[in-house]
Order: structure tokens, then sequence, then C-alpha cells
């Protein structure tokens, strides 16, 4: 079998992969290692024969690169958009990850298992394969930084459960971290007007091109016997009804301010005004505004929702939609053709993935990390890892070039994600499975559990003390938590303890500019 195994390594790729995909699956109390058990799985097969990790160098790079510009990819608009309201935190998550990789080389030396192991534990702890890569392209050949990954890894997803729940139920302020749109979930109502306003002048109102955020729309108006769709800009009179939907503080402070709310429901009588979701899959429309699509002026229409993944969010007219965006439209009974040719609505499309954007995003990452700094006689670089990752973020951020669209559907996104992680992970097993089987469980591998616990505890601690000084909410600091740990499955467990969209960008902005850092911090340890 194991001759059979090594004359083929695609058959050993594929079959470490479902075996993985296996020990992923099986829950450990509350933890799942997810594409973690490639790792272990790879690492286990990999002991049995050496030869078994050579001749897949080309699939673990490119699963590396697939991994980390699609992770570029989706955190980019959140990651920019989201800098201003939490650039404090990333600044502090930064400089914590730098102390802790100082920490570690400072333990690697200490404890006597050298600085290539101490760059794979740094990595190890944070979840960090394209670290871990680039810390084998400095020392290649060398299984140390794998052997401390591997160690590491699991040690530092248990850590973080058990600190996760902590922060999560703690009372912090929040003074400084105003609640998110779709933090609660949106309400909608039927209000009877008794105050004349123009619908622009309501606080709150995000229907305004060129005005962003807000907490309400307003979408359905009957005037008289007449339903009909509300048009942003009109005036409001005594008597009319009308429908509104947003966060619950903002919908009844709206409705006491316009007049009183009305048992009569006027999303019910759909004779005329009807309402559904519609699947963004025209590629012209990916990267555009809400305000881009003039959707009240071509369609006497409004778009009051969109849902993202698992996420509802409320409207507004600077929010981006991406390819596979469902977007919730109040509309005349009579436009909704003309809709559903807009919008493309179709399933079947946001699945296809453009390969042009796709190849040519990737290999300009690849050409970025080929730029180096000199550093003290050492060369950092960005590496094939944190050179498509930068670049996928940029783009992510951008949307769109003319007719060439960076952004991918959410499920073809997480899709080709997942099996560059698999392909990478699995690799990396293969060929660290021999040193990893003669140290694992030696002392060195108890001085590289130990020091494991003791540098990341003490910057986990240490951040969550940054969130409180700051003024951030639990939500919002547990969520940065998890991403400076990597692991996805931290942020599904914050979510258990805490349901609040700040966790969201916490973890997606600290694990981004976490992942840039952690690749330079690995780098920086191998060659001190």
């Amino acid at each position: 079998m194991i001759d059979l195994l090594v004359s083929s390594p695609l058959l050993t790729l594929v079959v470490t992969m479902a075996l993985g995909t296996l020990v992923g699956a099986i829950p450990f109390g509350p933890l799942r290692f997810g594409p973690a058990g490639a790792l272990f799985v790879g690492l286990a097969i990999g002991a049995l024969d050496p030869r078994l990790g050579s001749g897949l160098d080309l699939v673990e790079s490119l699963g590396l690169a697939l991994f980390v510009y699609t992770i570029g990819i989706a955190s980019g608009a959140s990651f920019f958009r989201q800098m201003r309201a939490q650039g404090s935190l990333l600044v502090g998550g930064v400089l914590l990850l730098g102390v802790q990789a100082a920490l570690s080389l400072l333990t690697g030396y200490l404890f006597g298992f050298g600085s290539p192991m101490a760059a794979g534990m740094f990595a190890g702890s944070g979840a960090a394969t394209p670290a871990l890569s680039s810390a084998n392209e400095i020392v290649p050949g060398d299984t140390n930084p794998s052997v401390g990954f591997a160690i590491a890894y699991p040690l530092a997803v248990v850590l973080g459960m058990l600190l996760i729940p902590k922060i999560a139920r703690s009372k912090m302020s929040g003074k400084n971290d105003p609640s998110s749109v779709s933090a609660t979930d949106l309400l909608d109502i039927t209000v009877e007007v008794e105050n004349t306003m123009k619908i622009s002048m309501i606080p709150g109102i995000a229907s305004v091109p060129g005005k962003a955020g807000g907490d309400l729309r307003i979408s359905y108006l009957q005037r008289g016997d007449e339903i009909r769709v509300a048009h942003p800009s009109e005036t409001l009179h005594k008597g009319d009804r009308v429908l509104m939907v947003g966060v619950p503080d903002a919908v009844h402070e709206a409705a006491a301010l316009l007049g009183r709310e009305s048992e009569t429901h006027l999303a019910n009588d759909r004779t005329k005004v009807n309402f559904r979701r519609f699947v963004v899959s025209n590629p012209q429309l990916a990267g555009r505004t809400v305000a881009d699509l003039h959707i009240p002026t071509r369609f006497e229409s409004i778009i009051t929702r969109v849902r993202r993944g698992d996420t509802d969010m409320l409207a507004h007219a600077e929010m981006t939609l991406q390819l596979g965006d469902r977007v919730r439209v109040v509309m005349p009974q009579d436009r909704r053709k003309e809709l559903t040719e807009f919008f493309g609505d179709s399933e079947m499309r946001i699945t296809e993935v453009d390969f042009l954007s796709l190849g040519l995003g990737v290999a300009i990452g690849i050409i970025v990390g080929f730029v180096s700094l000199s550093v003290g006689g050492a060369s950092l670089a960005l590496g094939s890892a944190a050179g498509p990752l930068v670049v996928g973020l940029v783009l992510g951020y951008m949307g769109r070039t003319g007719p060439i669209v960076w952004t991918l559907p959410t499920s073809a996104n997480l899709t080709i994600r997942q099996f560059g992680l698999f392909m990478f992970l699995t690799t990396v097993g293969l060929k660290s499975g021999q040193a990893f089987a003669g140290t694992a469980f030696s002392v060195t591998g108890l001085l590289v559990g130990i020091a494991t616990l003791l540098t990341l505890g003490i910057a986990l601690l240490a951040l969550w003390g940054v969130g409180a000084a700051l003024g951030l909410s639990a939500a919002r600091t547990a969520g940065a938590v998890a991403g400076f740990v990597g692991q996805p499955v931290l942020l599904n467990h914050v979510k258990t303890f805490v349901d609040d969209e700040r966790t969201d960008p916490g973890y997606s902005a600290m694990f981004a500019a976490g992942m840039i850092a952690k690749i330079l911090f690995a780098q920086a340890i191998v060659l001190l």
C-alpha cells in the first residue's frame, strides 16, 4: 500500500484530504479542527515513509496562493471601511503580535528548540499557514517550522475556546463602539402619519444618495386608497401610512416623531406593490453602490435589505453590492420582470468563477511577493503568502476595474478558499510527518507546548485589555481575539455567546492585518 501511494502522489494527496475532512469533522467537546484535520492526517501518513511527501511543492504553492488571495478578496472592503472605527485596535493587535514573536524567539533560545521551530510555533499559535510557508522558504528542507506549527496549532485553538466566553460575557463599556445597523433583528411596522415631514429629514433615514449608514428605511406609502413605493425625496402628509424597516430603536423613535403605529400592515396587501429577493448575478452590478443603481428613479422601487452569506443588512446608499448578494426590493407589481433581468437573479450564474480576474489577481500577488526589503543585512519579502493576500485586500476593496470584477461570489470564494487550504495543509503534513513523529511526543514537544500557552496567553489577555481601554464592545473585542488566533471556528464560538454583527468586522480586520504581520514576524524569527 505504501509503495502504491509513493508511486502516485495524486492518490496520496486526495486520500489524505478525504481522511482529513473526516477527522476535521469529529467533535472534541465544542472543538472541531476543520481543515486542520488534513494537517494531522498528513502528519500521520507522512510518518510512514519520507517519500510520501515528495513531489508536492507545486500543489503546496498553488493551495497557499488560492487560500490567501480569496481571504483578501473577501475581507478587502470591510478591512478598509472599518479602518477608522477600529484602527487603534488593529495597531494594538499588530504590536502585540510583535511582542508575541519576540517572546517566541526568547523561549526558543531559553528552552533550546531554536528559532526555526519557534517560528513554526508562532505561526501555529496564530493558525497562520502563510507564515509557516514564509518561514519554510527561508530554511528550505528544515522540517522544524512545520513541527512547531503542528504542536502549537491545536493548543492555540483550545486556549481561544477557553478565553473567548469570558471576553464575550464581560461587562465592557463599548462607549466608543456604536451599535451596528444589523446588530439586532430588523423590525418593520406600519405608521400612520400625523405630522407632515419630508422623508429625507426623518432621523436615521438611509435612503438619500450620498448619505451613508443609517438605521431606517421607508418602503411603502399609502395615500388615500392608493398604495405605492415611497420615493426618498417626497413629503409625507397627515393621514398617510408608511411602512418603516430598520433597527428597532430607530423605528420606534421615527414612528413616535411621525405619528403612531397602525394595526394594519401595508406589506400584507401585495396587489399593486410587492417585495421579493433578487440574486445579484449580473456582473455589471458587482462593485456598484446601491445609489449607483438608481432603483427609485429607474424602476419606481427601493432596496431595503441586502443578505450576504448568513447576514441580513439594512441597505444604504453607499453599500457596495457583490455577486451573490440577495437584495430585497419593494416594487410595483408590474416591474418584477424588469428587475429580474436587471439583477440577473440566477443561482447557477453565481457559482461560475471568472478565471480571468482570479488568475490575473493571483499573478499580480505573486509578482508583488517578489519585492524584498533589506533589514540589517537580512532580506524580508512578502513572498508567495503575503503578496497575494495584500493584493487581494486592495482588489477586494476596489471591487472592479472597468470590465474586470475582482470580487467572487461568496459561495465560490469559500469553495476555492477551502480547497486551497486543504491542499496546502495536506502537503505540509505529508512533508513533515517523519520529523513530527520524532519530536511531538518528546521533551522538546512538551517545551514547545508550554511556550505556546505562555506566549499566546499573554498576547490574548493584553488584547482584551486593549479593547477595554479603547472603549470597545465585548462583541468586537471577542471577534478581534478570534481573528488574532486566526481560526474561523473561534468566530463561530463567539457567536454562540453573543449575537452582534460587530464580531465579524472585528474578526476579519484583525485576521487580515494579523496575517500580514505574522508572515513578516515569522521570517524575522527564523533570521534572528
